[in-house]
């Protein structure tokens, strides 16, 4: 992968406050138009890792490329390319929706259309709305709208569909999926697994400040998983399980044993939810 090719480069980036490094060594290349999940715990250093990458924080040692500039160094140019949803909420009370979207689309060169923006995150019966008398998950989707409302070249998310219901949830899908097929590259940070194994081309799992497993939701299953489950139930109604690295072997064995059909059967293999478990060493803990 060339440096043309990346829309985000980094190479041992480090960040550290007082005696405690919440980033250890990063190594991350993000390529144009890819939509790229970054996986941790709390702590983990995910949201010091976008900060940097926006340009909001420093570093203490590392080299970072986004869309071709130092973010420490960015223009005003540059940050109107660069959208972003944080954690916290960052709109006015006070404002509508409407009011609001239009308010900071002025801050960008090429805005996309308000009432558009405004449709695409759900918002239009709350348009006229001040903010303060929405939902925390329509304020939530009020961020997301403020995040693309400048039709950026790179969106970092940071948690993005905290308190969303599973409509809205599903809704903002498919908002990163149009954004997605119409160039934009993303980063996004969650701890809905089901929502990075949804969007993500590739992952990233971070744990106490190092990138422990990268690549596709597959390739980490296939490398990191151990094992299937068998399931199925005894003449006697017994539901039996059993774990093992041949379940092919052990379904044939099945199959001798019952002559043909074996009730109750069925094979599971790690989710990616067990893989990452295992990865930040949290196994046993659901």
């Amino acid at each position: 992968m060339t440096s043309n090719e990346l829309a985000v480069d980094v190479r041992g980036l480090r960040k550290r406050y007082g005696d405690v490094t919440a980033v250890d060594g990063i190594d991350l290349g993000i390529r144009k138009g890819e939509v790229f999940g970054l996986l941790g715990p709390n702590g983990a250093g995910k949201s010091t890792t976008v900060e940097i990458l926006q340009g909001n924080r420093s570093r203490d040692a590392g080299e970072v490329t986004v869309l071709g500039s130092d973010p420490e160094t960015g223009t005003r140019a540059w940050r109107s390319r660069v959208g972003i949803v944080w954690q916290d909420e960052s709109a006015p009370a006070e404002l509508t929706v409407r009011e609001t979207v239009r308010h900071f689309a002025r801050y960008y060169p090429r805005p996309r259309d308000p009432e558009e923006v405004v449709s695409l995150v759900g918002l239009e019966a709350k348009a006229d709305s001040r903010i303060k008398a929405l939902s925390g998950g329509q304020r939530r989707r009020l961020d997301v709208a403020l995040g693309v409302i400048g039709g950026p070249e790179l969106l970092l998310l940071d948690e993005p569909t905290t308190g969303f219901d599973p409509a809205a949830r599903r809704r903002f899908w498919d908002l990163i999926r149009l954004l997605a097929d119409e160039g934009t590259t993303i980063l996004l940070t969650t701890h809905y697994l089901e929502e990075a194994e949804a969007l993500a081309d590739r992952l990233a799992v971070v744990a106490q400040g190092r990138i422990v497993a990268e690549g596709t939701s597959g390739a980490l299953r296939e490398r990191y998983g151990t094992g299937a489950t068998v399931e199925w139930t005894e003449p006697d109604g017994t539901p039996r399980a059993e774990h093992t690295d041949t379940p092919t072997r052990t379904v044939a064995e099945l199959m001798r044993r019952f002559d043909g059909e074996i009730p109750g059967l069925r094979v599971s293999r790690p989710t990616l939810e067990d893989v990452y478990l295992r990865l930040t060493g949290q196994e046993g803990t659901r």
